[in-house]
């Protein structure tokens, strides 16, 4: 089974996924409102330079997704959070620091109980983020 998160943007979809695409790497794909194939019906007041869909692809096969949402409501992503697991401390850090920046640390990237770094924040788009790196034995269960 696969399961991809997919995230609603009001207007920033673009520059939210570039910026995700530099922090992680990975395969980006986007089509806006005005690239719909020709006889296919978008949104009703969509603007047509907004992102109708993208993707953002990884090496493993997993995928963000996102568009904008033409309803426009503004409001940033409640009641939940993407995670992501860094293979090192210094890749947590930087990726936490990329997130984080010009955004909100709800807490801070330091060592945890659970693992060797873990930290959370809401980035400028407002999509809420956990960042960790696990402890070494948690890899051998």
């Amino acid at each position: 089974m696969a399961l991809h998160a997919y995230r609603f943007f009001s207007g920033t979809c673009r520059d939210a996924m570039t910026n995700y695409q530099t922090v992680f790497g990975g395969t980006l794909e986007m089509m806006t409102f005005a690239e719909l194939p020709s006889g296919e019906q978008g949104m009703d007041g969509a603007d047509p330079n907004q992102v109708m869909h993208a993707s953002l692809t990884f090496a493993d096969g997993s995928m963000l997704m996102a568009s904008d949402d033409p309803s426009g409501d503004g409001g940033p992503a409640k009641g939940v959070a993407l995670h992501h697991t860094a293979p090192s401390v210094e890749d947590g850090g930087r990726i936490f620091a990329e997130l984080s920046a010009g955004g909100e640390v709800q807490m801070p990237y330091e060592p945890t109980f659970w693992a060797l770094r873990f930290g959370a924040c809401v980035d400028r788009f407002g999509t809420s983020w956990m960042v960790s790196v696990d402890h070494p034995e948690a890899a051998a269960e």
